[in-house]
């Protein structure tokens, strides 16, 4: 019998972040995962500029650049063409913001990295933990709540047998066909499937030479007789090509990639599956103890490449609140507050992946497209037309990416402008529930240029904006002291501080979002039961 703060099924991208975020907070978790994760096909590409600055807050930002197959200078342009040998139609330069110059608006850049690279980073870093334990080819039998509130997991284990596990909390990060969510007997609502799709991975050396339209993060392939999306994966000459599910299922997978690509080659297939695109929602993400996260509580389109990044923000928002209810500081209405949150920002990017899928390559392509001549080109101009016109929200997401904030919560006030609804994102402008704005406060980009880099991670943040506010932040550091709340305070030094965060004194909450903004300290004082997740009785 094991015994651990909180048990963990699945060790995919969400799981490893969720076990890196409770470690780092000195809680102790178990990892289980049914698989070795060695040598799957997962479809993930992009590790967007979100999730690349919790990479930061974890200190692995810089391993996952020295991990980019092509260098994180590799163009991260989306190329439309007919086919890799045929017409180009249209391009997205630094697609998803990858570009790794500095930018006022982020921390970190955006990476075109394959997601079984980005899993070798989030393993090597829990792995360092003491509070991470992983267990991999072990699989989740049953679980169940014994009357005092802790969990009492049945595991089996390839080769070993069955044991059990105790634990506070389970979460589950088990992916879509979720055994948790099906343990518990949450369902899944929405509209599926919206399409059938093929996809394979396949190794062709030199493709790269073979075509002239230069280095690309994707290509989408217009034309009417194999639409597809082709991507370079490894430096192996790995790649991915995806396209609708055919009705002649055992075609061969090598003559598709040839006449999507125009080219004679002969690919190497490495795996190929067919997968469904769903737009679904968990009706609950929580039962007692028992938690989802990831695709265990949402599934959409990959368009946009959402999914493996939004479930790492799950990660974060759930471990940090673990941690703080683990610590002792931490009331239970942080734990409510986990779904309240987390919800509006899985709908609201749904429908942006959802939006995308509708424009795929079958959509957008027109007949005659690859007829030479005056005809062929007018239509060639159409069609890039509606290219330019219907993809650059997926290509160009930072207003979702940074954007999503969280209207409803129980555990903020509403903003001190008496707004009860967020309004349209700004990067330069603080509100309560957004990321924080971003600064940097010197002339690189290294740790501790960013002001994210002197957020508490296990705790809040005191920003103080106006340096004549020392009095009212003593106050709010003493009031916080005597309720239990971990806060320390920040001064820095920054021009544009006081243009971005246009009151006195700020309150961020460990996750880098607004907890709290205003002038006075008996303001501040009086949300930090709010803030902490407890009535104020409870931290007298």
């Amino acid at each position: 019998m094991m015994d651990t703060d909180v048990l963990i099924v699945g060790a995919g991208p969400v799981g490893l972040a969720l076990a890196i975020e409770l470690a780092s907070g000195g809680q102790r978790c178990v990892v289980v995962e049914r698989h070795d994760r060695v040598g799957y096909a997962p479809r993930a590409k992009t590790t967007n500029v979100r999730t690349r600055e919790l990479f930061r807050r974890w200190g692995i930002a810089d391993r996952l650049a020295e991990q980019s197959p092509f260098g994180v200078d590799y163009p991260s342009h989306v190329v439309f063409a007919t086919r890799l040998a045929g017409y180009e139609l249209a391009r997205f330069s630094n697609a998803f913001n990858c570009n790794p110059a500095r930018d006022e608006r982020y921390a970190e850049h955006a990476q075109w990295i394959p997601q079984y690279r980005v899993e070798e980073v989030l393993r090597a870093r829990a792995a360092e933990l003491s509070g991470v334990q992983i267990r991999f080819n072990t699989e989740l039998e049953s679980f169940r709540e014994d009357p005092d509130g802790r969990l009492t997991a049945t595991l089996r284990t390839q080769g070993v047998g069955v044991g059990q596990v105790r634990a506070r909390y389970l979460v589950g990060a088990d992916g879509a066909r979720s055994t948790v969510r099906h343990e518990l007997g949450i369902r899944m609502e929405g509209v599926s499937p919206l399409s059938q799709n093929y996809n394979i991975i396949f190794r062709a050396p030199g493709l790269e030479q073979q075509h002239q339209l230069g280095p690309a993060a994707m290509y989408w392939l217009l034309n009417p007789e194999v639409p597809a999306v082709a991507c370079p994966m490894d430096s192996d000459g790995k790649w991915s090509f995806g396209c609708r599910a055919l009705a002649d299922a055992s075609r061969d997978p090598a003559d598709l990639i040839r006449r999507a690509m125009g080219l004679d080659i002969e690919p190497e297939i490495l795996s190929r599956d067919e997968w469904v695109a769903h737009q679904l929602i968990a009706t609950s993400y929580r039962q007692g103890n028992v938690f989802l996260a990831g695709d265990a509580c949402h599934l959409h389109p990959p368009f946009g490449g959402y999914g493996m990044n939004m479930g790492i923000g799950d990660a974060l928002d759930l471990g940090w609140k673990l941690c703080a209810v683990l610590g002792g500081w931490g009331g239970p209405r942080l734990l409510d507050s986990y779904e309240a949150e987390r919800r509006q920002v899985h709908r609201r990017v749904i429908d942006e992946a959802v939006a995308n899928h509708a424009s795929g390559v079958a959509e957008l392509s027109m007949a005659d497209i690859e007829k030479a001549g005056s005809q062929g080109d007018a239509v060639r101009r159409q069609v890039a037309a509606n290219i330019l016109s219907h993809k650059h929200r997926e290509f160009h997401s930072l207003n979702v990416v940074l954007g999503c904030g969280y209207a409803a919560s129980p555990i903020l006030p509403r903003d001190t402008s008496g707004m009860t609804t967020l309004p349209p994102y700004d990067e330069d402008v603080a509100r309560v529930g957004y990321r924080a704005p971003h600064l940097w406060l010197g002339e690189g980009t290294a740790v501790g240029e960013s002001l994210f880099d002197h957020f508490d991670k296990h705790g809040y943040t005191l920003l103080i904006v106006d340096p004549l506010a020392d009095e009212d932040a003593r106050q709010i550091l003493q009031a916080a002291r005597l309720f239990g709340l971990p806060l320390h305070a920040l001064t820095p030094n920054a021009a544009l501080l006081a243009q971005k965060y246009d009151t006195r004194l700020v309150l961020i909450r460990p996750d880098q979002h607004v907890a709290w903004r205003g002038n006075e300290a008996a303001q501040a004082i009086a949300v930090l039961p709010l803030i902490a997740g407890r009535d104020k009785a409870d931290g007298q």
